[in-house]
């Protein structure tokens, strides 16, 4: 029955054996049992528990603590740590029994009569030296259970500890500038640590605005009135002799932003809109950009108007504007933490603006290799739309033609390799911008470039000697060096020297006017001494010198004139009138030669431009007229001698007018003109005569022939009655001279002349006293019908003339002989 009830309750009705199970009690009551015998002829009375039992699991002793370690010592005590049992035996733990053994005794003593149950304990009063094995046991209301493994033997002295480190603060903290904040912590260790605060990596000292407090088991750097520069990864170093312990936090003092960076540059500019970009603040706050706001206003009022305040890029096109007003554009950052100071742009004028690129700069080249180049230029105006790509092309110095180094898009990059160049090749280069517009105009050429490695020093020029002298200067030569490093030579840098002077002297200042392998050395004092050095000089610098042999004596070399003629002095020059007269020669001789110039003996023409240099004489003559024809001699003459040439100058221009022009045998439809040839061919053989005629009456002039070599003409079918003027000019091959005209006009009449004579007369029979005669008709008759023909006979030998008879016809029988 339960202690509580009176009615008891059967548990079983037979049982043989002397034990029961009892079931269905529950847990944590109280109950009383009762048990009686019973045989075949009845029951027996009851025997009952004298105490209540209590229902409950069944209690053991608990196990034995788990891990039991030793977590201090020093040269009188020992700290212990440990962990309960894993059961505890179904009682809960009523204290702890720690226990000590001396190394050497057998027994286990107990180290506290006090009643335990924290599970560390510090063992004190130990002897300094002395090793123990220590180990603890649980109790519970059972008893005393199994103790714990024992440690290892332990000798009471000083220990080192390492460094622990305990932090209040997390990885990370964010503070509003302005506001203080602090990193504290709590450290241990043995010898005691030192303390060391840094940020990023500097060392944190103490000032009006950051402390260091530091205790022996706590730690705390603290700053007020945080600046963004408090901004930081800040490390706390413990350490002593056995190692060292870090901790980390990283401070983010945020603020609102920096203002955008400028200029505000406008993209596009249209006459209703612009686009306007910028870049980021230099300084977000620490705090990521949420947005820009965008606000413009027309150059001539005070209010500014809003654009938008929710772009987070940093472009923003601006709508709504008035075409020819300035207008300005100021934007403001903002983040979590506020709105920056704005950006102001400059004034720009709302109108469309679009065109092509201007063009680049001349670019640059550098990194030169056998096969490629680096092309660099600067970015030039795009045009009001953005440059979208850049084109760069080459070509060699040579040619005409460009050609595109590459089709693949240049851009944003302000420069290019070039690759696959020739190796030897000169290359020019040009850069050309694109955007949606179109191409614009290219750079000018670059300064052209040998695709080649890079250059070394020239090696010295090669034999270098004296070849010719005067009172006054020196000639040298030399070859050039054998190796040019790879580079083209310049040109060379000459030098002289007093003999017994140490200052070597330039004779040329810069290698390039040097270029060739000889040079003049000028300025020097008669009599003297000197020697002579050559250096030769590439992209990359001076070569060593190469030394003249022997020293110079400084003196004038006689050498009597020599004339080289130029092919214009051959022995007879043909020149057209109008063109240009040059007759040049190459002159020598040492001194220099005097040069005269004559023309048969006289004083050329002063129109005739006279030029004498150090290696020639050249005389030129402008738009010559045939008086400049003639012999044309050179002289030449110095101390050793004289030489004179001669060349007869012919000038070839058109011919003089024809002379004695004449007119007979005037008719009513004709006349005969006869002239001479003119004084002056042009010094060309005349090719034909020009005739012309006029009537008087008339304004022009008619051609009636102009290719007729002979110096006569039968001028027909003029008009009877009608007075004519005629005149006559003679071409050769440059052309047609002046005419000679009749200086009086003739009529066109048959004038009244005596026949000619007739013609063919002969006889054609014979008698003794008679003879018969016929004959033909005269070629001209006197311009009037031949009426007659008067037969005369004459006696042989006698002196006159005995007239016959006037006959009509063309016949005649003379008689009476």
């Amino acid at each position: 029955r339960e202690s509580d009830h009176r009615a008891w309750t059967p548990v079983s009705y037979t049982v043989t054996r002397q034990n029961a199970t009892v079931q269905g009690l529950t847990e944590g009551k109280a109950y009383f049992f009762r048990i009686a015998a019973e045989n075949i002829i009845g029951m027996g009375p009851f025997t009952e528990t004298t105490k209540e039992i209590v229902i409950r699991d069944p209690i053991t002793v608990p196990d034995r603590p788990e891990d039991l370690e030793v977590k201090a010592v020093t040269k009188n005590s020992v700290t212990l740590t440990w962990n309960p049992p894993k059961y505890n035996g179904g009682s809960d733990i009523t204290m702890y029994v720690l226990e000590s053994r001396l190394i050497g005794k057998e027994k286990f003593h107990r180290v506290t009569k006090e009643k335990m149950l924290d599970r560390k304990y510090t063992v004190e009063g130990l002897k300094e030296g002395d090793t123990y094995e220590y180990r603890v046991s649980a109790c519970n209301i059972v008893g005393q259970g199994k103790p714990s493994f024992c440690t290892k033997p332990i000798t009471c002295k000083d220990e080192i500890a390492p460094p622990t480190l305990d932090l209040d603060f997390r990885d990370k903290l964010i503070v509003r500038v302005g506001e203080p904040f602090s990193l504290t912590g709590r450290y241990s260790g043995k010898p005691a640590p030192k303390v060391t605060w840094l940020k990023d990596d500097v060392v944190v000292k103490d000032d009006d605005r950051i402390k260091i407090k530091t205790t022996p088991t706590t730690l705390c750097l603290g700053i007020r009135k945080s600046v963004r520069e408090d901004s930081g990864k800040y490390c706390v170093t413990v350490e002593n002799s056995t190692g060292s312990r870090k901790g980390f936090c990283q401070v983010n003092v945020v603020d609102r932003p920096s203002p955008p960076v400028g200029p505000v540059i406008f993209d596009e500019v249209h006459r209703d809109h612009m686009v306007v970009s910028w870049k980021p603040p230099l300084d977000d706050g620490g705090s990521e950009i949420t947005n820009y706001i965008i606000e413009k206003r027309d150059a001539h009022r005070d209010l500014w108007m809003p654009v938008t305040s929710a772009t987070v890029k940093t472009t923003c096109k601006i709508p709504k504007l008035l075409e020819g007003r300035d207008y300005q554009i100021r934007i403001y950052a903002e983040n979590l933490y506020g709105i920056s100071d704005p950006l102001i742009s400059d004034e720009m004028k709302a109108k469309d603006r679009f065109r092509v690129p201007d063009a680049p700069e001349q670019p640059i080249i550098k990194d030169v290799t056998k096969d490629s180049a680096v092309v660099v230029w600067n970015k030039p105006y795009d045009g009001g739309k953005p440059i979208t790509n850049y084109i760069v092309e080459k070509k060699e110095t040579m040619a005409t033609r460009w050609v595109r180094v590459t089709k693949d898009p240049i851009f944003p990059s302000t420069q290019f390799k070039v690759p696959d160049l020739l190796e030897g090749c000169e290359y020019e280069f040009r850069v050309s911008a694109e955007n949606e517009i179109g191409i614009g105009d290219p750079s000018p050429p670059s300064k052209p470039i040998f695709a080649r490695d890079p250059i070394a020093k020239p090696s010295p020029p090669v034999n270098p000697e004296a070849v010719d002298k005067t009172k006054s200067s020196v000639d040298l030569s030399w070859q050039p060096p054998r190796h040019d490093g790879n580079g083209k030579i310049i040109g060379y840098l000459v030098e002289y020297q007093k003999v017994g002077d140490e200052e070597w002297k330039k004779a040329n200042l810069a290698a390039d006017s040097c270029p060739e392998t000889k040079y003049k050395v000028t300025g020097l004092t008669e009599g003297l001494t000197y020697k002579f050095r050559v250096k030769a000089v590439n992209a990359a610098g001076e070569s060593e010198p190469a030394y003249v042999p022997d020293p110079v004596e400084v003196k004038d070399r006689l050498e009597p004139p020599e004339l080289i003629l130029d092919a214009n002095m051959a022995r007879e020059q043909h020149v057209k009138a109008g063109d240009t007269l040059r007759l040049s020669a190459v002159i020598k001789g040492v001194p220099f030669p005097k040069v005269s110039w004559k023309k048969e003996d006289h004083e050329v023409s002063p129109k005739a431009d006279i030029e004498v240099t150090g290696v020639g004489s050249k005389l030129e003559i402008r738009n010559t007229v045939h008086e400049d024809g003639g012999i044309y001699s050179l002289t030449v003459e110095n101390p050793a001698g004289s030489k004179t040439v001669s060349v007869k100058v012919v000038v070839l221009d058109k011919p003089g007018p024809p002379r004695n022009l004449k007119i007979s045998e005037v008719r009513s439809d004709s006349c005969y003109l006869t002239w001479m040839e003119p004084e002056d061919d042009g010094g060309s053989v005349i090719t034909n005569y020009v005739v012309e005629r006029k009537d008087v009456a008339s304004a022009q002039w008619v051609a009636i022939s102009s290719s007729s070599k002979k110096r006569s003409h039968m001028a027909k079918y003029l008009m009877e009655g009608t007075q004519y003027l005629f005149r006559v000019a003679a071409e050769n091959q440059y052309g047609r001279g002046p005419y000679v005209e009749t200086l009086k006009p003739i009529k066109a009449i048959d004038p009244l002349h005596p026949p000619g004579p007739p013609k063919n007369l002969h006889h054609v029979d014979v008698d003794k006293t008679e003879v018969s005669l016929v004959w033909n008709r005269p070629d001209r008759d006197g311009g009037a019908e031949i009426t007659g023909y008067l037969v005369e006979y004459q006696e042989d030998g006698a002196d006159e003339w005995t007239k016959f008879q006037t006959v009509p016809m063309l016949e005649c029988v003379v008689t009476g002989l």
